[in-house]
């Protein structure tokens, strides 16, 4: 059986109309191959609804229309993972009536529910006599983790994501743990998100996959169980000129009766009007910065570093930055503000992030970064252009 995994999926900006006029256009040269899987499962990362009332959240709020369900049925997209930061964006209302236009569609879909024991269910999907299980989860940013009788995502809880992996074990032939975690626009994945990925593995998961750092990341083998950390965007459009937010990739999976036999990276390109597959001399660079930013990970001692590296990029400016915009936003939109800091207090990404970077200027340590790291940091924030 083949399997496509893509990562965050968005009707918004520049891709909203012709994913409702002409969905298949924006899949372009992808289409073939997505097609060609028994099964894929793809991020919505919005809902989709006509209802609902923007959420006073930390960052931006996105939301499509119930009639871009159609633009998955189009692939069509098996399942979808809800278990993201955006999902929740308009409230109650709003994702009901998501959860009905996917089912309508007849997309399954996992990682998020009416409560917490439909939000954390697995999602077993069945094909040439194989089954597949997948678990869902992710950080729950502006505190949008389902509840006993509260609607929401399958948050940050590593405990029961294992004991979900575990109870798999033995009635499916593989099991995908998906987790959407992780800084933006990084290279390498925080330690912390390293060690959930490890945790997955040791409890029963044999592949495990990350999104929404927005950029590719790279891959460890981990007793040698994959740890993707992140697909990068898939469709979901960003107005910039920075490469690696450009940049993404499918995966193309392959099982047998034993598990993971095959693991494809695909990777494209994000255009303003659609995707397209990488070909030629951008696929070999593609696949030599990939190989660059996965060789550091198979190691903590080379992973610390590259945090190290990056907290010293962001440093003490980036950081009086962070919080001289979130006291404005408290004195000039209050709600706006506490969101933003209520957000840094409770998210793991900026929870490791600030109380790593707090240490490192109580202890003076932020100097001295590996230029290695240093050095594909600084890419990943300034490069523009095309991949050549």
């Amino acid at each position: 059986m083949k399997l496509c995994i893509a990562g965050d999926w968005a009707p918004v900006r520049a891709f909203a109309r012709i994913l409702e006029d002409d969905p298949e256009k924006i899949y372009g040269d992808l289409l073939p191959g997505i097609r060609s899987a028994d099964l894929s499962v793809v991020n919505l990362n919005a809902p989709l609804s006509a209802s609902g009332q923007a959420a006073i959240k930390s960052g931006p709020v996105f939301k499509g229309k119930k009639k871009h369900a159609q633009a998955l049925k189009a692939v069509p997209f098996t399942a979808a993972t809800l278990a993201n930061g955006h999902v929740m964006d308009y409230g109650p209302r709003a994702f009901d009536e998501t959860l009905k236009a996917l089912d309508q569609a007849g997309i399954r879909r996992t990682g998020a529910g009416r409560d917490l024991t439909e939000a954390a269910a697995p999602l077993v999907l069945e094909k040439n006599c194989l089954k597949i299980g997948i678990v869902n989860f992710s950080e729950a940013e502006d505190l949008t983790e389902a509840g006993p009788d509260k609607p929401g995502v399958a948050g940050w809880d590593l405990d029961g994501a294992e004991r979900r992996i575990q109870r798999l074990k033995g009635k499916v032939n593989c099991i995908l743990a998906i987790a959407h975690c992780g800084i933006e626009y990084i290279p390498f994945p925080p330690p912390y998100v390293n060690q959930a990925f490890e945790r997955m593995a040791d409890a029963g998961a044999d592949i495990v996959i990350g999104h929404h750092p927005q950029v590719p990341q790279g891959v460890r083998f981990y007793n040698k169980i994959p740890l993707f950390f992140s697909l990068g965007n898939f469709v979901f459009f960003q107005p910039t000129d920075l490469k690696f937010r450009k940049l993404g990739y499918t995966l193309d999976i392959g099982l047998d009766k034993e598990g993971l036999a095959s693991v494809a990276v695909k990777p494209y390109a994000i255009g303003d009007t659609g995707l397209e597959l990488l070909k030629e001399k951008a696929k070999e660079t593609f696949f030599r910065s990939f190989r660059e930013i996965s060789l550091p990970l198979q190691s903590r001692a080379t992973l610390e570093q590259a945090w190290h590296a990056f907290l010293c990029y962001y440093g003490k400016k980036g950081f009086l930055n962070e919080i001289e915009t979130i006291i404005i936003r408290i004195k000039t939109r209050p709600r706006k503000g506490a969101a933003m800091m209520r957000n840094r207090l409770t998210s793991p990404r900026h929870r490791h992030h600030w109380k790593d970077m707090m240490t490192g200027i109580m202890e003076g340590s932020l100097k001295d970064p590996s230029e290695w790291a240093e050095r594909i940091i600084k890419q990943y924030y300034t490069d523009t252009g095309h991949l050549h």
